[in-house]
């Protein structure tokens, strides 16, 4: 089971769901992407890198998800990486560990062609990319 998120903290029903999810002895890895603004002229520009408090904040998002789970029982551990691609990295990070399924936290789908605009609606590119169930939980 992959728990993931574009950079969102994990609200409590995304750790709900991906603990019901896994079946006994499963594991859950959580990752988490921190974003790469994008490239200046085509050439790495350090000013569109993640900052330092942007990496900490990513990790303690992952840390205490990955607390939380191991509160429940659940075995887990916890990843963060930098990229401009978040779709293409969860998806990989998942087919590479093998999931089953892939848990993240959504907003409500917007329109097609301004969801694929907005970073926010990353959950939602995944669902679409992904050749493993994806389960969206949107805030209530």
């Amino acid at each position: 089971m992959l728990l993931a998120s574009e950079g969102r903290p994990f609200p409590r029903p995304a750790l709900d769901a991906a603990a019901s999810l896994v079946a006994d002895g499963g594991h859950v890895y959580v990752f988490a992407v921190v974003r790469v603004w994008g490239t200046s002229f085509g050439f790495p520009n350090p000013g569109l890198l993640p900052t330092k408090r942007e990496w900490d904040t990513h990790r303690e998002v992952v840390t205490d998800a990955v607390k939380a789970l191991r509160k429940r029982g659940v075995e887990a551990d916890g990843r963060v990486v930098a990229t401009r691609k978040a779709t293409k990295r969860i998806v990989g990070e998942a087919a590479r560990l093998g999931c089953q399924a892939i848990v993240m936290p959504a907003d409500p789908p917007r329109n097609r062609f301004l969801g694929d605009l907005m970073w926010s609606q990353e959950a939602h590119r995944v669902r679409r990319r992904a050749k493993v169930p994806v389960h969206l939980v949107e805030p209530s």
